[in-house]
């Protein structure tokens, strides 16, 4: 294990986050914010130790997969740490297990939260919730491997495997540094362009930069207590288009860019991912459309909840926990299906729900067929054997989780649908759940042992849950 190499990068994730706090501390100080002391404090905590992690760079850069997933989650933990500061120091959370959990649901995407009401929060704090988002969506590593040349040559996509999500991730070109400066260059492109719409339809500034961060990092925090339900239709439609374009493989955004319109569209994962929220929507409305004035506003408020649950975003419109029974049980299983992978979704990934899917009717055929040779394609080529196997073996640990965490959390003695859709919110990185976590409660009826299970959720979800697990893996930790 390369210690040396695993505390320098960590030491450049303090520095930079340090970095990152200083628009919300901005944001304080224009608004004559008393905030604005806990981020200062909360920079200085951060530059000290990651100065000195940093001062000197490691002789031995070599760097193997699992110095890259130890590396990933340290990194995501020591980030959450740090940034649930503000708001102890700000007073807006006062309880240390509430701050990390909410601290680590922003960085996560997740947007589920503690707080019963956020408008009383003062605009730094709003902002920083809302940030996190942004920052966790495309992933802090990531950004870093914009910057800097941290590990050997070779090695960089050890970091990127690790935290990009998606049962394989690949160069979009040769090296690993222009891969990460072409997706954070295609994410700033599509945030800016959200941005822009959304002031065109009157929005705030500052409302319209928290918005576009939970939309882009597909995270859900509101700085309103109805979500986004007092916003107008336009900006619920802007919002809704923008969710769905969050949740496409950004591989489809890089053909584009580099002029393969005909490659982009073949994307199968993508026209898979669309065709499940077009049937979705579809059958939704039908069944909720008496709870509108119009069949316009029916397909409106359907459309944007959908996209906002398979995308993991979490935003809310209206409280689809007082709909029935066949569109709830609907959106649950949007919460499990997720985004494509390499997007800034959560959720299983729809290339893996399909691989699975492929691998059931697979071996479907072959009990009748014992000696036929089948090869499972998905995008155009057959898939090889080790992908198969990751998706599951990610499955098995999936279902481990989920069934530990729904015992664990059970603890609070409340019913069945909230924890089970609480894990679930949270494992999938959505937000909102079902019954006491609906779209209109919060997640701070439960325990301070509860809210560690499910922060543990959120990061293992955000992770694709191998980073985190094989932090308790004695075999980790071994010299070889």
């Amino acid at each position: 294990m390369n210690y040396s190499m695993i505390f320098y990068i960590i030491g450049w994730i303090l520095d930079v986050e340090a970095a990152l706090l200083v628009p919300s501390l901005a944001v304080s100080l224009i608004y004559h914010e008393s905030c604005a002391l806990a981020f200062f404090i909360t920079i200085v905590l951060c530059l000290i130790p990651g100065v000195i992690l940093v001062r000197k760079q490691p002789k031995n850069k070599v760097f193997y997969t699992r110095e890259g997933s130890v590396t990933v989650a340290l990194s995501w933990i020591v980030m959450s740490i740090m940034g649930s500061i503000p708001f102890l120091l700000s007073g807006s959370i006062t309880n240390p297990v509430d701050a990390l959990f909410e601290t680590v649901s922003g960085f996560t995407t997740t947007g589920a939260s503690i707080l019963p009401a956020v408008e009383p929060l003062q605009h730094g704090i709003l902002f920083w919730r809302s940030f996190t988002h942004w920052i966790g969506g495309m992933g802090v590593l990531v950004f870093l491997l914009c910057l800097l040349p941290l590990t050997g040559s070779g090695y960089h996509m050890n970091l990127m495997k690790a935290e990009s999500p998606g049962p394989s991730v690949t160069k979009l070109v040769p090296k690993v540094q222009s891969t990460a400066k072409i997706l954070y260059g295609l994410y700033l492109f599509l945030t800016v362009m959200e941005f822009v719409l959304l002031l065109v339809g009157q929005m705030p500034v500052f409302d319209s930069l928290c918005t576009v961060f939970g939309t882009a990092g597909t995270g859900g925090f509101g700085i309103k207590n109805d979500s986004f339900g007092s916003y107008s239709t336009y900006l619920q439609g802007v919002v809704t288009v923008f969710m769905i374009l969050f949740g496409i493989n950004f591989n489809v955004y890089f053909l584009f860019y580099m002029k393969k319109p005909k490659e982009a569209l073949r994307c199968e994962e993508a026209r898979w991912y669309l065709g499940i929220i077009a049937a979705s929507i579809l059958v939704i409305t039908f069944f909720v459309r008496d709870f509108f004035d119009s069949l316009f506003l029916a397909f409106h408020h359907v459309a944007f909840q959908v996209a906002s649950i398979i995308t993991t975003t979490g935003f809310a419109t209206v409280d689809f926990n007082l709909w029935p029974t066949i569109p709830k049980t609907i959106l649950v299983l949007l919460m499990f299906i997720g985004a494509c992978a390499g997007s800034t979704g959560g959720g299983i990934k729809v290339s893996r729900v399909v691989l699975l899917f492929r691998s059931l009717t697979k071996e479907l055929s072959q009990s009748l067929h014992p000696n036929q040779v089948r090869k499972i394609h998905f995008e155009g080529r057959a898939v090889d054997h080790v992908v198969l196997r990751s998706v599951n073996v990610f499955m098995a640990a999936y279902i481990l989780i989920f069934a530990i965490s729904v015992l664990l959390i059970g603890i609070d003695n409340f019913d069945l649908v909230t924890n089970f859709t609480a894990v679930a919110a949270t494992l999938n990185n959505i937000g909102p759940g079902l019954e006491l976590v609906g779209p209109a409660q919060n997640f701070g009826l439960f325990s301070n042992f509860s809210k560690l299970v499910l922060t543990f959720d959120m990061l293992a979800g955000r992770l694709e849950l191998f980073p985190l697990l094989l932090l308790f893996y004695r075999g980790t930790w071994k010299r070889f």
